[in-house]
This record gives structure tokens, sequence and C-alpha cells, in this order.
């Protein structure tokens, strides 16, 4: 009689758990690497996942070239701001040759020769190649005032004894366009800057207010949002900039520009930073330290804030391209900074003229470092936001 084959689930169950007693220090240690993972610091890890961002860390690069550029803008130029050369009114773009009849001369351009076109009114230029002008490096050249310091006339790049470099060409008045576009850089990037700064303490200042107390606060911050967001902002721009007196020196002029652009971008931050704050001032931390005792103003600053700084880092990367475009359109349409202040927009402002431009196309020069410096913010804005989303 054959017997019955035994049921898998009558069998005992095996017994997979550890019967020796515990022993706290035969645990295995943690090692170096994930001890540093653990410890590291909300800030640490933003950077770990922003290396991994290629075009964020380019983009970063670039824009730290740029705002390191406007430290040592007279040094870089090869022409002081103002440097004029009648022989040379918009003369086109000079090209860097390294060899000379087969033999190498190192960096060096040819000279212009000019004549005067009757026909059509404008100077014409060719290149003479008897006219070899080797291009100097950390030379004495055009004098100037270091951010209005002292005076020095040290360059990175010079012309020729007794020769030109104009390497972006020369504008109406004969002034170098690559030395005013450096010089420009200052200028609109610090637009930029002083504008997101008066727009960051707005914005967490009234966001703040209207999302940790609510009630009127909160009622009276958002209409004059929706009164502020009501109206288009080029036109607003415009209407304010306007309003300003022509009697004004440009360096008031410069910080009524900035003043406006910040007065009118912080609406969208102060909703972001309300938004936050609605949620997290029920979270069992910042209810704690209202029991301790704390204000509210260190409730807001000390606990709150911190949490999502981060984000409103990413935010304020973002919105500095804003302004520079902002600048750049009103000082185009001449509503904005006006000579002698020189920026993006003002270098711009030459080139309205469509008839100026198809004859001299290097006037449009200026617009170049407009794309450059607002698609690196923006994808250096993205990789910030990125690395500080916790949930990416």
């Amino acid at each position: 009689m054959t017997e019955r084959p035994v049921d898998p689930r009558d069998r005992p169950l095996e017994h997979f758990v550890n019967e020796e007693p515990f022993d706290p220090y035969s645990v295995e240690a943690i090692t170096p690497e994930q001890e540093r993972f653990f410890m590291a610091s909300q800030w640490k890890m933003m950077w770990w996942k922003l290396r991994h961002h290629r075009i964020a860390v380019i983009s970063g690069a670039i824009l730290l070239l740029l705002y390191f550029s406007i430290l040592i803008s007279e040094f870089l130029a090869p022409y002081d701001l103002t440097t004029r050369d009648r022989r040379h009114i918009l003369a086109p773009p000079q090209t860097v040759h390294f060899f000379h009849e087969g033999k190498f001369k190192g960096p060096f351009v040819y000279g212009y020769d000019s004549k005067l076109n009757l026909e059509f009114l404008r100077r014409e230029y060719t290149p003479n190649m008897e006219k070899v002008q080797k291009i100097r490096f950390f030379c004495r050249g055009d004098q100037y005032r270091f951010w209005g310091l002292f005076d020095a006339s040290f360059h990175l790049v010079c012309p020729a004894e007794g020769g030109t470099l104009f390497l972006l060409g020369t504008d109406r008045l004969g002034r170098d366009m690559l030395s005013r576009i450096i010089y420009g850089t200052r200028i609109s990037l610090t637009v930029g800057l002083f504008g997101i700064t008066i727009s960051f303490l707005l914005g967490i200042t009234l966001g703040g207010l209207a999302g940790y107390y609510g009630g009127w606060v909160d009622s009276a911050v958002q209409r004059t949002i929706e009164v502020i967001r009501s109206f288009p902002e080029l036109p607003l721009w415009m209407a304010l900039s306007a309003a300003l007196p022509v009697t004004w020196s440009p360096i008031f002029i410069y910080f009524g520009i900035t003043i406006i652009l910040g007065l009118i971008d912080w609406t969208g931050l102060a909703r972001a930073v309300r938004s936050k704050l609605l949620a997290l001032r029920e979270e069992d931390f910042a209810t704690a330290a209202v029991l301790l005792g704390a204000s509210p103003k260190r409730v807001i600053v000390r606990h709150l804030l911190p949490s999502f700084m981060s984000h409103l880092i990413a935010s304020a990367t973002l919105s500095i391209p804003a302004m520079i475009l902002a600048e750049t359109a009103l000082s185009f349409l001449g509503l904005g900074l006006r000579p002698p202040i020189t920026s993006w927009g003002v270098l711009l402002n030459e080139a309205q003229n469509i008839n100026a431009v198809v004859i001299n196309p290097w006037l449009m020069f200026p617009v170049v470092p407009v794309i450059v410096t607002v698609l690196a913010l923006n994808f250096f804005g993205d990789g910030v936001r990125d690395a500080a989303d916790p949930y990416k």
C-alpha cells in the first residue's frame, strides 16, 4: 500500500531568526561614505545634485565669469568708455590673424584704409595688408579711473602703437563697441541684482505676513497683488519710467529704474511665500516654537523661511533674467537708462533704425550678451530648482 505524500503545508516552518542573545557591539558599523551622506546638510545635498546637471554647471561658470568681469571692466576693455576715433566712424570689426605671408606673426590685425563714398554719403573701409598691427597684452593704454577711486592705464589687451583694435567695430561716434559692451555689462547685470534684492525683501516680508497671520492682513496683501498684476507689465514699466524727471542725474535714473523693476516684480514671490507659510505654520515644529514663547518674527525668520529658502533662491535666480530684459527693453525704447550711462539696452538704442543695421550689422552685437546671460540664468535657475526639490 503506497504512502500518502506529505502535504508541504503540514511541515513545520523553518526558523530564520537568530536565537543568539543580541550584542549591540557586533552590529556592522556605518561606513564613512554612509555617514557623510546621512550627516550632510540640505545645502550640501543640493550641491551634490546640482553637480550632475551639466548645463546648469556650465551656465553657472558663465555667470561667474560675467559677474566677475564687472569688477575689472576697465582692465578688460581695450579702450576707455569715452574714447573716440574720428577717423574710424562706423568702422567694421577687425579680424584677428596669426600668419602673415606664410609666417607666424602672433595675434595681429590689419589696419584700415578709408575713403568717403560721395554717392551713398558714407565711409568705406578696406583692410591694408601692409599695416600689420600686433595686439599687445598686459599693456599701457587709455587712462581711466578705476571704480572712481584712482587713475590707472593698465589693460588686458591694447592696440599696436599708433594702430587700432576694433574687434567688434565702432559706433557712429567712433567708439569701440567691445569696450562699451564690457562697460555695459556692469550696469545691466547689477540692475538685475539690485532689483531682485528689492523684490526679494518685499516678497518675503509681505508674503510672510499674509501667510502667517492670515485674516485681514492676507486679504489686504492679496488685493494689492491682484491690482498690480492686473496691469500689463511692459506698459506699467514704461509709464513709471517716463514719469522719472529728465533733470535727474544718471545715477538717480539708474536707481529709479532699479526700484521700479523691484516694486513690480515682487508679487509672484510673495504668493509663493504665502502658500508655503500657510502649509508650514500648522506643522509641529512651528507650533512648538509658538508654545515656547517665540515671537512671530522669530517663528517666520528662524523656523519657517529656512524650510524653503532653497526654493526662494531658485525663484530669485529665475526672476533676474526678467529684470535684465525689462531694463534692456526700456533703454532700447528710450525710457530707461540714458547716456552717459552705458548698458546693453542703451547700446541697442542705436540699432533702432533698420537702415543703419542693414549697413552696419555690428551695431546689433550688444544683443549677444543679453541672450547668453538670459539663457545662462534660466538654465542655472532650472538646475537649482531641480536640486532644491526633495522629491526628485
